[in-house]
């Protein structure tokens, strides 16, 4: 065995270890929702953000707070409502008053200034105020008057939202969503689950997360996901689901034409590549796999699709256009390019 691959099993190994102990930290005191731990943690590891979306209630906002506390980095919370403005995010500049009585310009930072940062219930404020945060989650960084401000890293957005039909909220405009790499639907508790909820809720029982990850090794491990093989037609397939999104394109299913507006963006490829990297190490694989994309399709592609109107006549839903996507376009093709 070479030095080489000797070395990238050992990081491997350590990137599975990492990622077990911090979702088993979370799963002290987030009762189920496995794969909504699992895919909040990747996007973090992958340099991504994460949209959560659910009702009220369902330990969206708890989750997020419960990561904060295992990950030693600086953490802001932001509660978005309907009169809450782009300075209140970003900072502003106030006049200050120095030792020897003169009046000074000073920019007081916002609690974007932190390196997670928790959106709650992003889609009750304008999109003016919600667009706040667009800069900050692609360049990481922000612009105030001519003074531009890097964002200490790592840095990523975690945002929780309501869905669409409750009362005052705004829908988050289709370039933030492409800003994020994953949209995650929270659903609602088990019987079971939901027993265990009440259970350390309201006997007492008290839970301390302990910090099982830092600064340093995130981006550790984000510079090893990089590594990660990605087989030219595996590449292929994950570029072939995004142009399937598109209507009246080569690849376009069915369902594509008929109720779908925009399709997926090349964000989107990026999101399929990404997760299916940290998909691979934790299955011990350090190439990806075909499975491995199909299995990130839903959180990546969902949020980038905007539907048609026949499309919401007949209640047809995101996640109806990418389990036919999945369906209809084959995982190898015979005019691969060689």
């Amino acid at each position: 065995m070479s030095t080489v691959a000797a070395d990238v099993i050992e990081r491997a190994e350590k990137f599975r270890r990492s990622f077990e102990r911090l979702k088993a930290e979370i799963a002290k005191v987030i009762v189920g929702h496995s794969d909504i731990i699992e895919g909040v943690i990747s996007c973090m590891l992958a340099g991504g953000n994460c949209l959560l979306e659910g009702v009220p209630g369902l330990g969206k906002t708890m989750l997020i707070r419960t990561l904060a506390k295992a990950v030693d980095l600086r953490f802001s919370r932001i509660q978005f409502t309907p009169d809450l403005m782009p300075s209140d995010i970003t900072g502003t500049t106030i006049v200050s008053e120095t030792e020897d009585g003169r009046r000074e310009f000073k920019f007081q930072p916002g609690p974007i200034f932190a390196q997670i940062v928790l959106a709650d219930e992003i889609n009750r404020a304008t999109p003016k105020t919600q667009s706040a945060l667009l800069e900050a989650m692609q360049e990481q960084s922000v612009t105030v008057g001519r003074t531009i401000y890097r964002l200490e890293q790592p840095f990523f957005v975690l945002a929780t939202q309501n869905p669409l039909e409750m009362e005052g909220t705004y829908p988050l405009p289709e370039a933030q969503l492409d800003r994020f790499m994953f949209k995650l639907n929270v659903g609602y508790s088990s019987r079971e689950e939901l027993a265990e909820v009440i259970t350390r809720t309201t006997e007492g029982v008290s839970i301390e997360t302990a910090r099982v990850m830092d600064g340093p090794e995130i981006l550790a491990h984000r510079s090893f996901i990089e590594r990660v093989l990605v087989p030219s037609q595996v590449k292929d397939y994950a570029v072939r689901l995004v142009l399937a999104t598109h209507p009246g394109g080569r690849f376009a299913v069915g369902v594509t034409n008929r109720y779908v507006r925009f399709g997926s963006s090349p964000r989107g490829a990026q999101a399929l590549i990404m997760g299916a990297k940290i998909r691979a190490l934790l299955d011990s694989r350090y190439h990806i796999s075909f499975e491995d994309v199909a299995a990130v399709a839903f959180p990546a592609l969902r949020h980038r699709l905007i539907l048609n109107f026949e499309a919401e006549a007949e209640g047809i839903s995101p996640d109806d256009i990418v389990r036919e996507v999945l369906a209809g376009v084959p995982k190898e093709v015979e005019d691969f390019p060689a």
